[in-house]
């Protein structure tokens, strides 16, 4: 089983930085995607961004293209994402994620939940205007 401990969350103005951060130990992969989800008040989780095991491929969603970018240190077994140009839609609890797969399409799908995929207990951004 795999641990995943986010931080970095936090109160922001519109048009602010943040960076959060998610640490993971426990079972490890032979091919998996790592990334982030968030979920706002009253809405369903979404997929925001994700890396497969090699870094060779990253995704975003359309809402964030060009204002995130999601980056790892393997050494440190830690995913960062780092948040420029806050909006105050982008409030919500970011959520990290795990998942032994090599395909992006299957990483989205644990927005709807399952037991393949494995969470952190999330870190709330809070974008002012």
């Amino acid at each position: 089983q795999v641990q995943l401990v986010e931080s970095g969350g936090g109160l922001v103005q519109a048009g602010g930085s943040l960076r959060l951060s998610c640490a993971a130990s426990g079972r490890t992969f032979s091919s998996y995607h790592v990334g982030w989800f968030r979920q706002a008040p009253g809405k369903e989780r979404e997929f925001v961004a994700a890396v497969n095991w090699s870094g060779g491929r990253i995704d975003y969603a359309d809402s964030v293209k060009g204002r995130f970018t999601i980056s790892r240190d393997n050494a440190k077994n830690t995913v960062l994402l780092q948040m420029n140009a806050l909006k105050p839609e982008d409030t919500a609890v970011y959520y990290c994620n795990v998942r032994q797969t090599a395909s992006i399409l299957l990483f989205k799908l644990c927005k709807l939940g399952g037991s393949e995929c494995s969470w952190g207990q999330g870190t709330q951004v809070t974008v002012s205007s």
